[in-house]
């Protein structure tokens, strides 16, 4: 695993305070990668990563989910209008769950997601009330990912899941010059710790759940960067992160940090899925 010490919660929570407005200019309304097949549009990418996922977890209609870290709330309001899905999204920012609720109450639902401004460490939910856990680029920002591990896999009911997309750092041992390109990524994304996939599958079943599905996609999911550093090249977008602080300019300049890690396998993308198992069928 790689860690970065000076990364602070308050930092994390103003980031997405401020840059949720960067990433919808630069990116959408999904803040996280698109997931890419052929030639498709950004915006359709965006979605098919959710679809991706949602299919490999096999989410049923109907089912409970809880969306940790779901951002501006796409994965949450699609899961909801195209699986009748009653979602409750979690964010740390209010800014986010703001904008979340305000676009969920422009939909027409089955049942409207919710959303709420808590911290993913610190949020409880009943024990066994979840069909699914799901969670799209968040453990990133995790201090103790172990303990969120085993507290979330309370939450899900014998036979249920936890859906999972995450960036990954490269499997061990990895170069002195990996390490440093990892490292450089935690520090403009601010993550406090980067996990491997070897990691991820460690803390599932640390936390009673069976990893059924886990699998690297970096390929699919990299033109995210290209698109957006282009996107910042063409655009006064760099102009308006220096009026708004160092930290937000620190993230733009970050891209080519993320390219790079990915090309050098210092740095990976995955899409996980864990069962918690069913002693009824035993």
């Amino acid at each position: 695993m790689i860690e970065c010490e000076n990364i602070k919660k308050s930092v994390i929570q103003n980031h997405y305070d401020v840059s949720t407005l960067f990433y919808r200019l630069l990116w959408g309304q999904h803040i996280h990668h698109g997931f890419w097949s052929a030639d498709e549009s950004p915006s359709i990418a965006q979605i098919q990563l959710t679809q991706e996922l949602a299919k490999l977890a096999g989410i049923q209609r109907d089912s409970v989910v809880y969306d940790i870290g779901c951002g501006m709330g796409g994965s949450s309001r699609w899961l909801a209008k195209n699986l009748d899905c009653r979602v409750t999204g979690v964010t740390l920012s209010p800014l986010q769950r703001f904008w979340a609720a305000t676009e969920s109450r422009l939909g027409q639902y089955k049942t409207r997601p919710k959303f709420l401004r808590a911290d993913a460490e610190v949020i409880d939910f009943p024990a066994q009330s979840a069909n699914a856990v799901w969670s799209i680029e968040c453990t990133e920002h995790l201090f103790d990912k172990p303990a969120f591990f085993a507290r979330a896999a309370r939450w899900i009911k014998p036979g249920g899941c936890f859906a999972l997309c995450a960036w990954l750092a490269g499997e061990s041992p990895m170069t002195d010059t990996q390490i440093a390109e990892a490292t450089k990524v935690c520090e403009g994304m601010f993550c406090p710790s980067l996990g491997s996939q070897s990691d991820y599958v460690s803390w599932f079943e640390k936390a009673g759940l069976e990893v059924r599905v886990k699998t690297i996609c970096t390929a699919q999911v990299k033109q995210t960067w290209e698109i957006c550093r282009k996107r910042v090249e063409r655009t006064g977008v760099r102009y308006l992160a220096k009026v708004l602080g160092k930290n937000h300019v620190l993230f733009l300049d970050h891209f080519d940090a993320i390219l790079n890690a990915y090309d050098s396998g210092a740095m990976e993308y995955g899409m996980f899925v864990a069962s918690k198992p069913d002693s009824s069928n035993n």
